[in-house]
């Protein structure tokens, strides 16, 4: 082995570009061709073919790095070199070999383009400094391919990162939505962003959320700033002066809520829908304007009101176009098949602004 090995050291100075291919094919046989190679070996190896291949047209180089990127203990210094190549070169070496450590995917992640991250993004396993570094410099493209990757651990601070980017990005919803180890609380954040088969999704998820989970969920909801709602209508310290005075002389109920959208009192409306359901002004407000109906029978189901009330909320606020029959038909199916404990436990995340206010206030 030894002799064999030095005689193909001795050819490195071979001019040939032939002769030099033979040399780094014959140099890559005899260590794969070996068992439970030495240090001094191991170095010996590592020399001679990282000083080779980086002499090698770049098909001799793949064909190297599809080889060390299946090997169970490929040479480290040779698989940095090719690590930092060519995507072609590089990426089944980022994907899979063994040999690099958090520090050599860091150094590629933060010096390398956008293809070097997703090959990185798709190891069986991502640490989470390295898919911080990942979500800090990759594109929309590259975050779904981290997301979809359940071996890449995110912490909580780049989860936070990818909900606040996919409210600007309607492609990463799915691959966010779909990621078992997304914060409860940053999974009903994304309720308002996307369409209505995700929401479906969302809600089958907090039905199966352990309480013990949904506690430690909600705490850390509380400490995430949220984002500005903009201004309170100019209406709206005398709305709320009005139904302090309403509910003071019990005159609140459900029924009084359709007489105040009836008479287009919309912001009163709003204070009192906010109160009965235990949901802050502005997600009442978001709803209502911007006419999320099956949010809408979110907060009625967990409010307990009945489904006429809801039709009729649903009737008041929606458009009267030439369909809304149809429409309010299949909300009131919706309403119907919606279990109230499935709207409780959500409803508990759209009350974190109202918690984090009443925190910051105490």
């Amino acid at each position: 082995m030894q002799s064999r090995l030095h005689d193909l050291i001795s050819l490195a100075n071979e001019p040939s570009s032939v002769k030099r291919r033979e040399l780094l094919r014959g140099v890559t046989d005899m260590f794969f061709s070996g068992e439970g190679h030495n240090a001094v070996e191991m170095g010996l190896f590592d020399d001679v073919m990282s000083q080779l291949a980086g002499e090698m047209e770049e098909a001799v180089k793949v064909e190297l790095a599809q080889r060390l990127g299946e090997a169970p203990a490929p040479p480290r210094g040779l698989s940095r070199t090719l690590a930092s190549d060519t995507i072609t070169v590089a990426a089944p070496i980022l994907r899979n070999s063994s040999a690099l450590t958090d520090e050599d995917l860091l150094h590629v992640a933060r010096t390398q383009g956008q293809d070097h991250l997703r090959a990185i993004s798709q190891r069986q396993s991502v640490s989470s400094i390295v898919s911080d570094a990942i979500v800090a410099r990759g594109d929309d493209t590259t975050l779904g391919v981290l997301l979809r990757n359940e071996g890449a651990v995110l912490s909580r601070e780049a989860h936070e990162t990818v909900v606040d980017r996919a409210a600007a990005n309607p492609s990463l919803h799915e691959a966010v939505i779909d990621r078992n180890s997304l914060p409860v609380d940053l999974l009903n954040e994304m309720y308002f962003m996307v369409e209505a088969r995700l929401r479906d999704r969302i809600m089958e998820k907090n039905a199966g959320v352990d309480p013990a989970m949904l506690e430690a969920a909600l705490t850390a909801g509380r400490k995430r700033v949220a984002v500005e709602d903009g201004a309170l209508p100019a209406d709206f310290a005398e709305a709320e002066k009005e139904f302090r005075t309403l509910r003071a002389k019990a005159r609140i109920s459900p029924q009084i809520l359709a007489n105040m959208l009836r008479a287009k009192k919309t912001t009163l409306f709003l204070v009192a829908l906010a109160d009965m359901a235990d949901v802050d002004f502005h997600t009442a407000r978001k709803i209502v304007e911007r006419r999320e109906m099956d949010a809408l029978s979110v907060i009625c189901k967990a409010a307990d009101f009945d489904r006429s009330l809801f039709l009729t909320f649903a009737l008041l606020i929606l458009e009267q176009s030439d369909d809304v029959m149809t429409k309010a038909k299949a909300y009131g199916e919706l309403y119907a098949a919606l279990p109230r404990e499935s709207a409780l436990r959500t409803i508990r995340f759209w009350r974190l602004r109202r918690t984090t206010g009443d925190v910051a206030a105490a």
